[in-house]
């Protein structure tokens, strides 16, 4: 156990973490050959057309240091705040981590984000500052931005690049001088933490875990303590670039688990494996479950393919835990699911997929957020869609989630971010000057408010300077109304929002305008009306299309005319009552890309 070292790699967004794993592999020659590309660790089409890590990847590498063997078990993280659960779980199967600092972009808000996360489950932190051999490097002020951030020596930063391989071997070496080997007894009882699973149509779940305490055999009859089935490990190994079977495992190492389950349910990520000869006394503790931010509802578009979807969403369920569904209907869309998302990104990657892996094409409502409701009986309720709010009379306030987010940015841009979080309802808290001219601003806000279009904008704002990180701060009251839109009187459900009683009006008026240009012309006039309860505050009128009944008049009394006009207008009147107007998908889809 001795020789083995657990690390994890992590970092903002782009600042060269899976080049820098790449390197890693290349030294010590675990992937030689045609397999070593670029990111070779990112296997999903989508991680390599936009060039960001969706999943962590755990791999294992051998590496000979002054004549001694060492195994090296890396896990390769995502940078972006909508996979931070992907980060804590990787964080929780490690004792060290490689934190990554651009040395032309200095400190972002992700990487003191996932440092604090790493300082939690007490992980050694070696500082790396990559690409060093870029010309805008400025080595000497972000060295003092690492020092002013841990407290560390000058010394302890290694200055690498992931491009060109310098400084990658002081890498490797601090790995085994500075990481400690992992603590456990592998005579114990045995106990193993599962942090990632995924699904193969052939072997059914796979399932990657780490030992704490124990050995494991292949053949052994294990037992799976949360869900508490029983199972045969069929084949057990480390991973490598594929998975490589071995005969037995001993506390300390990585390594995966076949055992022929076929259904979701059975795996949880943060569960504890252990023998049924040989039980543990109790589970591993300090797993947190995840909590979603954002919650949409997604429907297939053709109805028929309900069952598929929800076959789909639980395989993709095990490849990315932070997924949460449950059923659920609308008049408009007919049935379908509500799942929880970490964000925006997230939600779109999720979408991305079901169609590439499962060709499932869906429609996704309005996203919102949870709303905690208080009724006059003193009842609390969970709000996660809006038509399950209760009737306005019945409650006593309503309370939105908020977010303590961290802003870090050059000076010159804080007048215009300062001016879009108060848009968004922002309170800032404080504001520190990180180093010479670099600001971090702390802003509470509501989470409803940076769901949609808020980091966008901050990027577009900063021309790409300030990166942003939030963490949920708990539940505010705040005065929500829900909007509903009603053609010719009827509501719509899959168009209804909650929202923030200052942005109702405007939102209104958008939604009405936007649906006038997609909903087509009818025999009939449609009313289209946003309203707030009974009270309507905007409408948009589409005229109907008419036949002109006059044509065959040339000449002759006007009352002849007015007759034909009437008796017109009796027709639409009658075909209104009856008539019923359907709103094309599309109108569904513009509707919810409203700015």
């Amino acid at each position: 156990m001795k020789n083995i070292r657990n690390f994890c790699i992590i970092a903002h967004i782009d600042h060269g973490k899976s080049t820098l794993a790449d390197r890693l592999l290349e030294m010590t020659k675990t992937v030689t050959g045609k397999d070593l590309q670029a990111q070779v660790l990112d296997d999903m089409d989508l991680e390599r057309e936009r060039g960001i890590t969706i999943k962590s990847h755990a791999i294992q590498m051998d590496y000979m240091y002054k004549g001694e063997k060492y195994v090296l078990n890396l896990i390769d993280t995502p940078g972006h705040v909508d996979f931070s659960y992907e980060v804590s779980r990787s964080i929780a199967a490690c004792e060290g981590a490689l934190l990554i600092v651009d040395a032309s972009q200095g400190i972002q808000a992700q990487t003191i984000s996932n440092l604090y996360m790493a300082l939690e489950h007490d992980l050694e932190i070696i500082p790396v500052m990559n690409k060093i051999d870029l010309p805008g490097a400025m080595p000497e002020e972000v060295e003092d931005q690492i020092v002013d951030l841990l407290g560390c020596k000058r010394e302890e930063i290694i200055r690498a690049s992931g491009k060109t391989g310098e400084g990658v071997d002081k890498v490797l070496e601090a790995i085994v001088e500075r990481i400690k080997p992992p603590v456990g007894d592998p005579d114990a009882p045995l106990q193993c933490l599962i942090f990632d699973s995924v699904f193969n149509p052939f072997r059914g779940i796979i399932a990657y875990f780490k030992i704490i305490n124990g050995t494991i055999n292949s053949g052994d009859h294990v037992k799976f303590v949360a869900t508490e089935k029983e199972y045969l490990a069929d084949e057990i190994g480390i991973l490598r670039l594929d998975m490589e079977p071995k005969q037995r495992l001993s506390a300390g190492n990585v390594g995966y688990i076949i055992s022929g389950i076929k259904t979701s349910k059975e795996v949880k990520v943060g569960d504890t494996i252990t023998t049924v000869a040989n039980p543990c006394e109790k589970a591993i503790e300090g797993f947190q479950e995840v909590k979603p931010m954002v919650f949409a509802g997604v429907y297939p578009i053709v109805t028929e393919d309900f069952e598929n979807l929800r076959s789909s969403i639980e395989k993709l369920q095990l490849n990315d835990a932070s997924l949460t569904f449950q059923a659920e209907s609308s008049l408009a869309l007919g049935f379908g699911f509500r799942c929880g998302f970490l964000g925006m990104l997230h939600m779109e990657i999720i979408q991305e997929r079901l169609e590439r892996e499962f060709n499932m094409n869906v429609i996704t409502t309005v996203p919102n957020v949870e709303y905690d409701v208080y009724t006059k009986k003193g009842a609390k309720i969970e709000v996660h869609n809006p038509s399950g709010l209760p009737d306005l009379t019945l409650i006593e306030r309503i309370e939105e989630p908020y977010i303590r987010a961290s802003i870090i940015t050059s000076t010159e841009y804080i007048g215009p971010i300062m001016t879009l979080c108060l848009g968004k309802r922002g309170e800032l808290v404080r504001q520190d000057y990180v180093s010479g001219n670099r600001v971090e601003l702390i802003y509470d806000m509501p989470l409803g408010e940076i769901v949609f279009d808020f980091y966008d904008k901050l990027k577009s704002i900063s021309k790409g300077y300030a990166s942003f990180d939030y963490h949920p701060h708990g539940m505010r009251e705040s005065k929500l109304v829900k909007l509903d839109v009603l053609l010719n009187g009827e509501p719509v459900d899959a168009l209804s929002t909650l929202t923030h009683f200052d942005n109702a009006y405007p939102l209104g008026k958008r939604m009405c305008e936007k649906l006038k240009e997609l909903i087509p012309r009818q025999q009939f006039e449609v009313a289209i009306q946003a309203a707030i309860g009974t009270k309507i505050i905007a409408r948009e009128t589409i005229k109907a299309v008419r036949k002109d009944v006059t044509a065959k008049c040339y000449g002759g009394d006007v009352s002849r005319k007015r007759k034909l006009l009437e008796k017109q207008k009796e027709g639409k009147k009658r075909m209104k009552q009856i008539g019923t107007v359907e709103v094309p998908q599309k109108a569904f889809l513009e509707v919810l890309k409203l700015d």
